[in-house]
């Protein structure tokens, strides 16, 4: 039931793409809106994703609510779409980092087409540089192993995953940016998910999730201290 009530609530977003919004700036409209201005010393995360990054707040999960993050994952969403929401759901909420996951949905060609890794390794990087013009420090976070796609069987991910995340490691390190390697700890023997951390080969359970409150937090506690 638990996985059921996960699979709904992370595709809901991508079911319900409107085509006058192709990238859901709507999303996170109101949201935004409320938020207030950080606080003096106040070192702001957000969080910028796809379904990973949606489900990462569950009610069994007080990752984001402890700390304060922000979380702004859009199920479905491409690097595409991603950036085109940039600006308003990272750059303008003002934050003192941003972690940026993004591109399976890219190589699950979840807009009907095939997009290169270099393509979509340059998206991520326009989002960094974007972020770099703001100060803000980047994040830039690695896909997670996937070796099948539920919902586009006929696609074979685990290596374009691999030679994806090295690109992105390679940006990473060529232009000072941090480097967070969610790949390594959670990768079984066949390029996939271990079990214990998916219920579908693609998205987290708890416990993945918790594998990567673990991760991250060891990159996140040494920036906001």
């Amino acid at each position: 039931m638990k996985n059921l009530f996960l699979c709904v609530f992370l595709f809901s977003s991508f079911r319900s793409i409107n085509a006058q919004d192709w990238a859901q700036l709507d999303r996170y409209k109101e949201a935004n809106t409320h938020l207030s201005e950080p606080k003096p010393g106040e070192k702001r995360v957000v969080f910028m994703g796809n379904s990973i990054t949606e489900g990462w707040q569950q009610p069994e999960l007080t990752f984001f609510s402890k700390k304060g993050y922000i979380n702004r994952g859009i199920g479905g969403q491409t690097t595409g779409q991603m950036k085109i929401r940039f600006w308003q759901d990272v750059i303008a909420l003002h934050p003192e980092i941003v972690m940026i996951l993004g591109g399976i949905n890219d190589i699950a060609q979840n807009t009907g087409y095939y997009i290169p890794n270099d393509e979509i390794a340059a998206n991520i990087a326009d989002m960094a540089e974007l972020a770099k013009a703001y100060r803000i420090q980047v994040v830039i976070c690695s896909v997670l192993p996937a070796n099948i796609f539920p919902w586009r069987p006929h696609i074979l991910p685990a290596d374009s995953v691999i030679a994806l995340n090295k690109l992105l490691k390679a940006y990473a390190e060529k232009n000072d940016f941090i480097y967070l390697d969610y790949y390594s700890e959670m990768v079984n023997d066949q390029k996939g998910l271990r079990s214990i951390y998916t219920y579908d080969g693609v998205h987290c359970t708890l416990e993945g999730y918790r594998k990567m409150e673990q991760i991250a937090s060891n990159v996140l506690n040494g920036l906001t201290d």
